[in-house]
């Protein structure tokens, strides 16, 4: 294998729950390709059902355009037309680009802004403390002011930290963070 082979990859958007009919074509349409010269490899990959990948490798840029400008490739194009749309096309030459680019770390996320901390804190803390006040400390009045305050920050630092917390948090991710969103989702992995 030499260093100047071309990696190909092909994003498509498929029709919703036409997803059964894009993944035989795509893995037929690679094993034609297969049969081209400077064929190396291929695969398909699968973000759920949103976007879906089909990658190739040929030995050199030459013989990826002689696949890709042929009539076969063209058929195989028309099939196509009823369940999916090709949206984006990315061609790699050399395998140290492509691992660099595709496997290099991402950024940690930012924490998210303090005001925001402060407002999902507050929607946690403060309708268990009130609830406390109201409910509970008029029963509790005759204890000692030591007593009843660790009273109540033990029952409310265990519902918060327990109950509310993990709620708010899971209710409010997008909110908190955003950029997160874009690298979620789990790829369904399958080589020729």
């Amino acid at each position: 294998m030499t260093s100047n082979h071309v990696t190909v990859t092909m994003a498509f958007q498929v029709v919703p729950g036409r997803g059964p009919d894009f993944q035989p074509w795509a893995w037929a349409m690679l094993n034609a390709s297969a049969q081209q010269p400077g064929f190396l490899g291929g695969g398909v990959l699968v973000d759920g059902e949103a976007e879906w990948h089909v990658v190739y490798r040929f030995a050199s840029e030459g013989t990826v355009r002689a696949w890709e400008d042929s009539t076969a490739r063209a058929q195989w194009d028309v099939q196509a037309a009823d369940f999916a749309r090709q949206t984006g096309r990315r061609s790699v030459r050399g395998s140290k680009v492509w691992f660099d680019s595709q496997t290099a770390t991402p950024k940690t996320p930012t924490p998210p802004a303090k005001w925001k901390l402060w407002f999902v804190n507050m929607s946690a803390v403060f309708p268990p403390v009130l609830l406390f006040n109201l409910i509970i400390l008029p029963y509790l009045g005759g204890l000692n002011p030591l007593v009843r305050t660790f009273l109540l920050c033990l029952c409310v630092t265990a519902l918060v930290t327990w109950i509310l917390m993990p709620r708010l948090q899971r209710f409010l991710k997008k909110w908190l963070y955003p950029p997160l969103q874009a690298f979620r989702g789990r790829h369904k992995r399958r080589t020729a």
